[in-house]
């Protein structure tokens, strides 16, 4: 009776943990997980449960975002770079809808609409420089974006989808910087447009991707329709599509941690996404919102001269900073065929770039590749120094 009595207190007395250790020998610290359900006792309004009524199908969309969850790590801040990407795109569909309703694409009135909404519109000038610096501030979340996923090797296995839809999606980003870049019909633009559609002529079949490209053989008001109709309807379809696909894909697949951190136990914990990193993600909204209107107010960009097809180009014509690096390459591979040599180059980097989830078979077998770690240390150094190098050499 006795031991009984013994066995049952023993029996009521909460488990003691025991340390995990992995196969390697090293100790697991346990993780602190966020509660499974945080709202199971918070009640629903009138107006809520009239909106449950009407929209019953998507609450196990928001059950499943209340348990999706984020892990806490050294290196979790990388993760918000995605999405202030997408707050800058969201901030580009605003002020670009407000700058339609002024803007006439065509080569008579490009312009004029132009400076009137500059001067002339109420709060345009701020529209107009809070799309342009939204714009350069989104092209620079998507490559810190990418560099970050790449380096933490988020592309592996089962997140292949996921890496290829976000290298298309930034292909679709600067897509709407060259695209974009004209609309002003200013002197500067149409100079670099006309360089910068001129490269693909010196590839086998370039010369109609060019007349694709320009609407003819050079650049006129129907290369400037072409570019607008593009950049405001084309490339916002595709990116939206791509978009929600990417987002869905890391809905389904999660966040994912560095190799080998939860082996090791340096996964701090796990957050959950909604509400805990939204709310953390909207304060980074606010803060780049907060950074847009500094830059909008205190560097603006110029209005420049109109564009006159007649005339010579200005001296230190060159593309956005964002393709300073392709820019520099063409201009050191300026020897007989050398452009066609530096465009295969290009082509056959993006190409490993867009391929290297299946390329890394390590990363997928959650083995460290250090290999690919160098090649990518190697990308970033070279668009990092030739970016410098234009900048140094024609100023920003």
């Amino acid at each position: 009776m006795a031991e009984n009595n013994q066995n049952a207190v023993a029996g009521s007395a909460p488990a003691k943990q025991n340390p995990v250790v992995t196969k390697g020998g090293v100790y697991k610290p346990p993780v602190e997980r966020a509660d499974p359900n945080p709202y199971k006792d918070s009640r629903v309004t009138q107006v809520g449960a009239w909106f449950q009524e009407r929209f019953a199908v998507v609450i196990p969309v928001i059950d499943y975002l209340k348990k999706k969850e984020v892990p806490k790590h050294r290196l979790s801040f990388w993760y918000y770079f995605g999405g202030l990407g997408l707050f800058f795109f969201m901030v580009q569909i605003v002020t670009g809808l407000l700058l339609m309703q002024y803007y006439k694409p065509t080569t008579a009135d490009a312009f004029a609409s132009f400076v009137f909404l500059q001067k002339e519109v109420s709060f345009g000038w701020l529209v107009r420089q809070v799309h342009a610096w939204s714009a350069n501030l989104m092209v620079l979340m998507v490559f810190v974006h990418m560099f970050s996923s790449f380096f933490m090797k988020s592309y592996r296995k089962p997140r292949e989808l996921m890496w290829l839809t976000g290298s298309v999606l930034f292909v679709l980003t600067l897509g709407f910087g060259f695209t974009g870049y004209l609309l002003p019909w200013n002197e500067i633009a149409f100079f670099a447009t006309q360089v910068g559609t001129e490269v693909p002529k010196v590839a086998p079949g370039g010369a109609f991707i060019v007349n694709i490209l320009r609407g003819g053989e050079e650049v006129t008001g129907e290369t400037l329709t072409r570019m607008f109709s593009v950049h405001v309807v084309l490339l916002p379809g595709l990116l939206l599509l791509l978009l929600s696909a990417h987002l869905l894909l890391v809905q389904i697949l999660g966040t994912s941690a560095p190799i080998g951190y939860k082996e090791t136990g340096r996964i701090k914990g796990y957050e959950k996404f909604f509400p805990t990193f939204l709310a953390k993600d909207a304060i980074g909204w606010l803060i780049g919102f907060g950074l847009i209107l500094y830059l909008a107010v205190f560097f603006p960009g110029p209005i420049g001269i109109e564009a006159n097809p007649l005339a010579p180009a200005p001296m230190g014509i060159k593309p956005e900073w964002y393709f300073w690096a392709q820019f520099l390459m063409l201009k050191d591979f300026s020897f007989p065929n050398g452009e066609l040599i530096a465009i295969f180059v290009i082509t056959l980097g993006a190409g490993f770039w867009f391929f290297v989830p299946f390329l890394d078979r390590r990363a997928s077998q959650e083995q460290k590749s250090p290999i690919f770690t160098i090649i990518g240390l190697l990308y970033l150094a070279g668009l990092v120094i030739n970016t410098y190098r234009v900048f140094a050499e024609y100023g920003w």
